[in-house]
C-alpha cells in the first residue's frame, strides 16, 4: 500500500506532462504537412485501386516499391545528381547576374528603365522556348542548360528584389544616409536588410522555375540526344511503358522541391525575417 501510494502522484503527474508533449506535437507545423501528405498518398491509393490499371496510374505503393529499385539498381541517384549540380550552376549565375542589374538600376535611372523594361520583355518569355536557339548556339550539353536556367530565374528574382528595393521605407533610406553610406555599402546595410523578405521570395520562385525548366528541358534532351538527369529518366521510363518508374521520378523531382522549400527557405526565413519580425 505504502509502495503504492508513493508512485501514485508521480503517474498522475506523468500524464499531463505526456498529453503536453502530445498536443505539442499535433500542433507542429511538421506534423501538419505530414498529415496532409498522408492524405495525399491514401487519396492516391484509392484513386489507383479504383482506377485498376497500373499502366495508366500505379498505385502509391508501387511507386515506392519502383523508386526503391530505382534507387537501388537504376541509377536514380546519379543522374539526380547530374541535374541538380546543373541546376546550382545556372541557379547561382543568374543570381550573380540579377544583383548586378538591380544594383546599377538603383543607382542610375536610365538603367532602372532598361531593367524594367527588360523584365517586362522577358520575364513572360517561357525559358523552354529559348532551348532551340540555346541547342544552335551551345551544341548538345550543358551550357545550353544553363543558358535556359540562367534566363528562367534572372528575370523574376531580378524583378522580386527591385520591388522590394522600391518599397523600403523612407526612414529606413534617411538612417542610411545620415551615417554617410552611399553606394554598395548603402545596399548592402539598407536596401538588402530591408528588403529581404522580397528577396527571400524571389529566391524561392527563381528555385522553382529553374528546377521544372531543368526537367522539361531534360526532357528535349533525352528526345534530341538520348542524355540528360532526372527528366531524361523519366523521359526513358516513359518511352519503356514503365510508368510506375515514371511516377518515381516525378516523386523524387517532388521531393527535391520539398525539402528544398522546407529544409532550406523556410530555415532562411525562421533566421532572418521572422526573427526580426519582418514576417509572420
Amino acid at each position: 500500500m505504502t509502495d503504492g501510494a508513493a508512485d501514485l502522484p508521480v503517474t498522475r503527474g506523468a500524464q499531463p506532462l505526456a498529453r503536453r508533449r502530445l498536443l505539442a506535437l499535433t500542433r507542429s507545423a511538421a506534423f501538419r504537412r505530414g498529415v496532409v501528405l498522408a492524405g495525399l498518398a491514401l487519396l492516391w491509393q484509392i484513386a489507383a485501386t479504383v482506377a485498376a490499371s497500373p499502366l495508366l496510374l500505379p498505385s502509391f505503393t508501387e511507386t515506392a516499391a519502383a523508386l526503391w529499385d530505382a534507387l537501388l539498381h537504376d541509377n536514380l541517384i546519379p543522374v539526380t545528381l547530374a541535374s541538380l549540380s546543373v541546376l546550382l550552376k545556372g541557379y547561382l549565375l543568374a543570381i550573380v547576374l540579377a544583383v548586378i542589374l538591380v544594383s546599377l538600376a538603383v543607382a542610375n535611372s536610365y538603367l532602372r528603365e532598361a531593367l524594367l523594361t527588360l523584365t517586362a520583355m522577358f520575364n513572360p518569355l517561357p525559358a523552354i522556348a529559348l532551348l532551340p536557339l540555346a541547342m544552335l548556339w551551345f551544341g548538345l550539353g550543358e551550357t545550353s542548360l544553363i543558358f535556359v536556367l540562367v534566363h528562367s530565374v534572372l528575370w523574376p528574382f531580378a524583378l522580386a528584389t527591385f520591388t522590394g528595393f522600391q518599397s523600403v521605407p523612407d526612414t529606413h533610406r534617411l538612417v542610411g544616409r545620415s551615417y554617410g553610406l552611399g553606394g554598395a555599402r548603402y545596399v548592402a546595410y539598407i536596401l538588402i536588410p530591408s528588403a529581404l523578405p522580397s528577396i527571400i521570395s524571389g529566391l524561392k520562385i527563381g528555385w522553382a522555375f529553374a528546377w521544372r525548366t531543368l526537367i522539361a528541358a531534360e526532357l528535349v534532351f533525352g528526345v534530341s540526344s538520348s542524355r540528360g538527369g532526372l527528366g531524361w529518366f523519366i523521359f526513358r521510363n516513359r518511352n519503356e511503358l514503365l510508368t510506375d518508374k515514371v511516377f518515381a521520378g516525378l516523386v523524387s523531382v517532388i521531393l527535391i522541391g520539398l525539402v528544398v522549400e522546407f529544409g532550406l527557405f523556410r530555415v532562411l526565413e525562421a533566421a532572418t525575417v521572422r526573427r526580426w519580425g519582418m514576417q509572420r
